[in-house]
């Protein structure tokens, strides 16, 4: 088995393949918010979106750039000897700003010198051609990943997550940003409100043709202070237990594009919001528990991938 001794294209093997070693992320805020909050679009942001704008484990937008990337490298260093790291910037929407401000701050982060590449979350309408030249700028000095944060294709559930753009718009920043060379990495929500199995696993195979480097399973948390929350309460939807999303998860994997990098397979919210999946707070067995289920089924990322045999060759 290959992919770094688990049977998924994981980002740790990534990484092990481009740099011969482990590369950490450090968790960066910008101090930006969203379009879905200031008004443009919304107040409110999407019903899932907790106060701190999906970026609750990022560091203070008090301190500088240098300042979260110094203090982050100094907390990773006291459990173990790292040598390279990725400026991850997640907190709310971080291409959502002047350009000039936002040269300061990735410049910033770059120049560090253990800093291997740039991460930016963001939303695909929050691309300006002047964002996307400076993007490109960057990319040449170091490498480049956008995130984009789709959750699902179907316009249906879109429109009750208030996402606040259509599809055509993901394409678009795709295409914008693969002609530049940048790495796309696409988020997933799995069981959002209303979403079947075969609407989850559409998403999965839309994106294998979709042009993206790498992706994010998510599955979705209902954190207190959100519209979500509310929702719950009043008309509660289905929530899985550990072991129906664990086989969702394996499913999606079985049917993506095995070179295409799986940054995350579950996530954990906040401890002090998590209204459900409390179960979701131990992601260390989570994760433990996934991988056992590869090898109990005896499966793989790519084993049902429809498009060509790669799925095979790179798990023999």
């Amino acid at each position: 088995m290959k992919w770094d001794e688990k049977p998924y294209h994981s980002l740790n093997y990534e990484m092990r393949r481009r740099y011969g070693e482990k590369v950490y992320r450090l968790t960066l805020n910008g101090g930006m918010t969203c379009p879905n909050r200031d008004g443009t679009l919304g107040q409110r942001g999407c019903i899932f979106c907790s106060a701190g704008g999906s970026g609750d484990f990022a560091a203070s937008p008090v301190l500088s750039v240098s300042e979260q990337i110094q203090a982050q490298k100094a907390m990773i260093r006291q459990k173990r000897p790292v040598r390279l790291f990725i400026a991850y910037f997640q907190a709310y929407t971080n291409t959502y700003a002047p350009v000039e401000y936002l040269e300061k701050i990735f410049t910033e982060a770059i120049q560090d010198p253990e800093i291997a590449a740039l991460s930016i979350a963001t939303r695909p309408d929050c691309l300006p051609p002047d964002v996307l030249g400076l993007l490109d700028r960057l990319n040449r000095i170091k490498p480049v990943w956008v995130e984009l944060g789709l959750q699902t294709i179907h316009e249906e559930t879109a429109l009750l997550i208030r996402r606040g753009y259509l599809l055509e718009c993901f394409e678009k920043a795709v295409k914008n940003l693969r002609g530049m060379g940048i790495e796309v990495i696409a988020h997933v929500i799995l069981y959002l409100p209303g979403e079947t199995e075969a609407k989850m696993l559409q998403t999965i195979d839309y994106l294998n043709d979709a042009g993206i480097q790498g992706i994010k399973l998510q599955l979705l948390h209902v954190l207190e202070g959100t519209d979500l929350a509310e929702l719950y309460r009043e008309n509660p939807f289905f929530i899985p237990s550990q072991e129906e999303y664990i086989e969702m998860v394996i499913k999606c994997a079985e049917r993506l594009d095995p070179d295409i990098v799986i940054h995350r397979l579950t996530g954990d919210g906040p401890a002090k919001l998590l209204l459900a999946p409390r179960w979701t707070l131990q992601k260390r067995s989570v994760l433990n528990a996934i991988h056992s289920a590869f090898r109990l089924k005896n499966t793989w990322q790519g084993k049902y991938f429809p498009f060509t045999d790669k799925g095979g060759i790179l798990n023999v």
